[in-house]
């Protein structure tokens, strides 16, 4: 759905059909992404927040910055992106389960990662925000196939560069 203009309704167009004020082609693919990554984006700064006062290893906790530098400025900018199309951050039709996004950790994962700490809370932090950041790059490497978007697709690209970058950062910590 394509919202009308003031004192018009909107218009069903076809997924690969929008075109944005500024002219930028976008179609549902890439809306869809935006709106599941600001979430999956919001998980791993809350997961990367429990760093401050529990991990044992500073190089842990400089990750958990990182992750927290990278993907707020990120959540801001496809808040924006929506924002500049007219388009609401959450999904009007709702339903979704974001759960089920890949990567995500259930509330009872985070809360048990929120009462560890020490070497068990680096352990436990490196393996959820590696299996996290997976999820992320399976979301961005799909958008990456059928998004029309350019600004997305420079986002899925950074994110698959940045992430990759990380889950190897994070299991050398551990590893080494």
């Amino acid at each position: 759905m394509l919202p009308g203009r003031p004192g018009e309704s909107g218009a069903v167009v076809d997924s690969d059909d929008v075109t944005a004020p500024d002219g930028s082609v976008y179609n549902q693919l890439d809306v869809t992404f935006v709106r599941m990554m600001i979430v999956h984006h919001g998980q791993a700064v809350q997961m990367a927040t429990l760093a401050q006062g529990r991990a044992g290893n500073p190089q842990v906790l400089a990750v958990a910055e990182r992750i927290r530098g990278a993907q707020l400025p990120e959540i801001t900018l496809m808040k924006g992106w929506l924002e500049f199309r007219k388009l609401p951050v959450d999904d009007p039709r709702g339903g979704h389960d974001h759960t089920t996004m890949a990567g995500m950790q259930t509330p009872e994962a985070i809360r048990a990662l929120a009462a560890l700490s020490g070497a068990e809370f680096d352990r436990r932090f490196v393996a959820m925000m590696s299996a996290h950041h997976e999820g992320a790059l399976k979301m961005a490497t799909d958008v990456l196939k059928v998004g029309k978007n350019q600004q997305i697709d420079e986002l899925a690209t950074s994110i698959v560069a940045e992430q990759s970058i990380e889950i190897a950062r994070m299991r050398e910590i551990v590893s080494g």
